[in-house]
């Protein structure tokens, strides 16, 4: 079933809008979330209740972006490395997702992805896909990754 955009991929929406067939409502969500995750004044990391999270799910900033890193860089063929919020465990998790697929957890809302495509890093990277996917934890935006997660939280558990 397709949902469109908005609706699949994060509660506060995305920028596409239209209804797509699912291959491509899934392609369309995730690439909506990439671009708007990066911003060329990201870095650093996050602060406040995310930063909390992090520490609380993963162990450490460090923890975390190594299970993001090998996630992206290990996808096989193409892909991508999620961070989302798990709403029935209230949690943070780590998932790599395969292709145009969904296999994402079952109603976990992505609030970070590293789209590990080859489309997304050929040309300047060539096959090093680790060097990219090490790059991209410099552009990342917080504060779009803060407010997708506090907005993720907001709409409680779905069944």
């Amino acid at each position: 079933m397709s949902h469109g955009c908005a609706a699949a991929c994060s509660p506060i929406g995305s920028r596409c809008g239209r209804r797509l067939p699912p291959h491509r409502d899934r392609l369309c969500c995730k690439h909506s979330i990439f671009w708007n995750n990066l911003s060329p004044h990201g870095g650093d990391r996050p602060d406040g209740e995310l930063a909390a999270a992090i520490e609380e799910h993963f162990g450490s900033f460090e923890g975390f972006a190594g299970q993001l890193s090998a996630a992206t860089k290990s996808v096989q063929g193409s892909g991508w490395g999620v961070l989302a919020w798990e709403p029935l465990g209230q949690r943070l998790i780590v998932e790599q997702v395969y292709d145009h697929h969904g296999n994402v957890g079952q109603g976990s809302t992505p609030l970070l992805v590293f789209d590990a495509w080859e489309h997304a890093y050929y040309l300047q990277y060539r096959n090093v896909r680790p060097d990219y996917v090490d790059r991209l934890w410099g552009l990342v935006d917080w504060a779009d990754v803060t407010a997708r997660f506090d907005a993720a939280r907001a709409t409680g558990p779905t069944l």
